[in-house]
């Protein structure tokens, strides 16, 4: 069994998938598209990252707002997390994703990627601390 941990943006999703044991969570990829509202190619995608790593759960950043309401982005993730499990049949439970964005930033710093290029990595690194989150809390015994 493996978890996928998905950050949703409005053009971007990024991927991390779990190991097997549920320990650690590693990057595979950013879903991009060239509107918000087509979704189709992105969903097609996550439905084959899913068969390919054997996935059972997802995990979706909910992007709250720092005074714990919920935006826009937050009322489009819920959609999104409705048609995820629509079209999966998996759980998906949210992670509050509050300044994974701001770490995710940080752990590039670090790594001395250049600023120019941090646009490429940052949804996937989210997507990674997302999860990674979530592993580390325990949230992953079914």
């Amino acid at each position: 069994m493996r978890i996928m941990g998905l950050d949703f943006g409005s053009k971007t999703v990024g991927v991390a998938i779990s190991d097997p044991l549920l320990i650690t969570a590693q990057g595979t990829e950013i879903i991009r598209r060239k509107e918000e509202n087509k979704q189709r190619r992105t969903l097609a995608r996550i439905e084959e990252l899913i068969v390919e790593y054997d996935v059972e759960r997802i995990v979706l950043g909910f992007p709250k707002n720092m005074n714990n309401t919920l935006g826009e982005r937050a009322q489009k993730t819920l959609e999104f997390k409705e048609t995820l499990e629509r079209r999966t049949g998996l759980p998906v439970d949210l992670w509050d994703e509050r300044l994974t964005t701001v770490a995710a930033d940080r752990v590039m710093i670090e790594l001395g990627i250049r600023r120019e290029d941090r646009k490429d990595y940052v949804d996937m690194i989210a997507a990674i601390l997302i999860l990674q989150g979530y592993l580390d809390n325990g949230k992953n015994s079914v």
